[in-house]
């Protein structure tokens, strides 16, 4: 079987395999349980904006569990997937590494994303883990398999893993469920380091035009994704309600406040590729991308 860098479609080995005993071993732990319970639904309404949304809160309180439920399972699903992808891409730049000092650090960070997916699998184990209709992570498992070592270092350490130390912050501080919002919190650390290499060894002068379309490209499509708001908590609500119409979708969206949300999460965006390549950020930024969309226009 070829696998993709990312390796989302990797399949595990059963629970009892000799394997495991020598992976536990290797990650420095005893083997443990293949899952824990964690509290139900592990994030609440405040997490997703849902706490002044009156066509939540008027919602029967089973069916508001459920939301809350659908929507917390898609953030645990999406950062096994980011973490398992991230095994891959510090494999991949370890091997297109140009000192040995690179090599060894990107082994290292090959070594905390292992740690991190080991740490994750135990709170997963009862999710559906297909990633394949999830466009986000689609996108990212396109981007290792063809993009170069500049465009990857950009859109992965310096972008994306910058978005993801206030993305990890937020998992931890919201969750409330203790153990997993002390995994989250744990993570910040290696993600910080990450980024920072990132940044340090990036050399826009070295970026080819076709590395820097690359990079346009990518980030134009990432940047879609949050310009259109909170589409997976509108989706689990759709989900439980057994659909929603277009003026009720609109009127989700205004409740969710999503013009101010999603601004908040552009301008860090902005923040983070602007530094280090001005003249990627100012065409983003001619192309509209860092404008959040309307209610009406995210429904």
């Amino acid at each position: 079987m070829n696998a993709s860098v990312a390796g989302l479609t990797l399949p595990a080995l059963e629970p009892d395999h000799k394997l495991n005993r020598i992976l536990s071993s290797a990650l420095g732990r005893k083997p443990t349980a293949t899952t824990i319970e964690i509290e139900s639904p592990p994030w609440g309404a405040d997490c997703f904006g849902l706490a002044y949304s009156p066509l939540f809160n008027e919602s029967p309180l089973l069916e508001q569990q459920h939301i809350l439920q659908l929507a917390s399972d898609s953030l645990l699903a999406e950062s096994y997937a980011i973490e398992k992808a991230g095994v891959g891409y510090m494999a991949k730049m370890t091997l297109l590494a140009e000192t040995t000092e690179e090599r060894m650090l990107y082994s290292l960070f090959g070594a905390d994303e292992t740690a991190h997916l080991a740490q994750l699998m135990p709170f997963v184990s009862h999710l559906n883990l297909n990633s394949q209709e999830d466009p986000f992570l689609r996108l990212l498992e396109s981007l290792l398999e063809v993009a170069d070592r500049s465009a990857l270092m950009f859109v992965i350490q310096i972008v994306l893993e910058g978005w993801g130390l206030s993305h990890y912050r937020m998992l931890s501080k919201t969750c409330r469920d203790r153990a997993l919002s002390k995994l989250f919190r744990s993570f910040v650390q290696a993600e910080a380091q990450h980024h920072g290499a990132g940044v340090v060894l990036f050399d826009t002068s070295r970026l080819s035009a076709a590395s820097q379309g690359m990079i346009i490209e990518t980030l134009a499509t990432f940047l879609q994704m949050v310009q259109v708001g909170p589409q997976r908590v509108v989706a689990a609500i759709g989900q439980v309600k057994g659909g929603l119409t277009k003026a009720q979708r609109i009127r989700l969206f205004t409740e969710l406040d999503t013009e101010t949300h999603s601004d908040m999460r552009l301008k860090l965006l902005r923040s983070l590729i602007t530094p280090v390549a001005p003249n990627i950020a100012e065409e983003l930024a001619r192309q509209g991308l860092f404008d959040p969309f309307p209610p009406a226009q995210c429904a």
